[in-house]
């Protein structure tokens, strides 16, 4: 199978969808002849042309608020915020009135609307665009939001994101832009709402996502060495969240420790860990839950403390050790 990038695997799935439904529309700030702030969209204005794939003023606000009307009147708007930090201007158009149209008009109007936008740390743009915000908008009823790990899932799960008939919230971590992987050319879609067992283990399980899989893989991989065996589960979808497979691999294993790069206080981490406390895994638990996420504070911009800040793959393996008494 032939391998391409993150960012490729998602062009591809934006071109394919416009091609299939000319009611496709793109919109963002230097989506166009620049190609996007980290190349995403190369080529697309040539072939879609200034009517489909539009730049926009930079104002995050109207962008989200350009979507949400296009998507009201019948045409399905690709949004692209380019840093997650800056969906914070555009709270309005996304929390107020995309996650809430569809529910206070009964159906009758929706919402089929993508925000794409980069998030995470890794490359040194320093506390204003490095921020993980992923949790904020799970805590909305309404929206949905993916979390891709790899150029495969990121070309089916956005497929089916623009697919969907809802807002979806599509947080890509800008450091896997350039991971390459195995994605087929043959047509496939990745269904919303459904995790993925990544590795199949039997002495604990781990919850993780986006920039931190490669790292998990890599440590589960090396314990190896040690006769741990560890089960690796995507949820790959945060909101609606597959809690029925995390909850079955704790059973199995007994076991749980969940990794995001996100700050811990109010994150998907913890509400992982509420659900799975809340299921019947607990009684299967031999011992805490725990969490690894990012530290409280801004993300610096110094490359050095920047890594700092974001769990490690000591960190990951250390966690391991101390949830099995190694």
């Amino acid at each position: 199978m032939r391998e391409i990038t993150y960012k490729e695997a998602i062009r591809e799935a934006m071109c394919e969808e416009m091609r299939r439904d000319e009611n496709i529309i793109f919109l963002g700030e230097d989506i166009g002849i620049y190609g996007g702030a980290f190349g995403v969209s190369v080529g697309m204005v040539e072939e879609f042309g200034e009517e489909r794939v539009k730049d926009t003023p930079i104002s995050e606000a109207a962008i989200a608020g350009a979507g949400v009307g296009a998507a009201l009147t019948g045409l399905k708007p690709i949004v692209e915020l380019m840093f997650m930090d800056f969906s914070t201007i555009a709270m309005d158009a996304i929390v107020n009135q995309a996650a809430k149209v569809r529910y206070m008009f009964g159906g009758k109007a929706k919402v089929p609307m993508v925000i794409r936008t980069p998030a995470g740390s890794g490359t040194g743009a320093a506390a204003q665009h490095s921020q993980s915000l992923e949790a904020w908008f799970c805590h909305v009823p309404g929206l949905k939001v993916v979390t891709p790990s790899t150029p495969y899932d990121a070309k089916g799960l956005l497929k089916a994101a623009i697919r969907d008939e809802n807002p979806v919230v599509f947080v890509e971590q800008k450091l896997l832009y350039k991971i390459k992987g195995e994605v087929p050319k043959k047509e496939y879609e990745i269904p919303l709402g459904k995790a993925q067992v990544k590795k199949e283990g039997k002495d604990l399980t781990i919850v993780t996502y986006g920039r931190m899989l490669s790292r998990v893989m890599e440590v589960v991989d090396e314990v190896e060495g040690e006769n741990i065996s560890v089960e690796v589960v995507d949820p790959m979808t945060l909101r609606p969240l597959d809690i029925d497979t995390i909850v079955e691999s704790v059973i199995k294993t007994g076991h749980l420790i969940v990794v995001n790069e996100a700050v811990k206080t109010g994150g998907v981490g913890g509400e992982i860990a509420a659900l799975v406390a809340e299921s019947e895994a607990f009684d299967y638990l031999d011992g805490p839950i725990l969490r690894l996420a990012g530290k409280e504070v801004p993300i610096p911009y110094n490359p050095v403390l920047e890594g700092a800040v974001i769990p490690s793959n000591d960190e990951i393996k250390n966690a391991i050790y101390k949830v099995l008494n190694r």
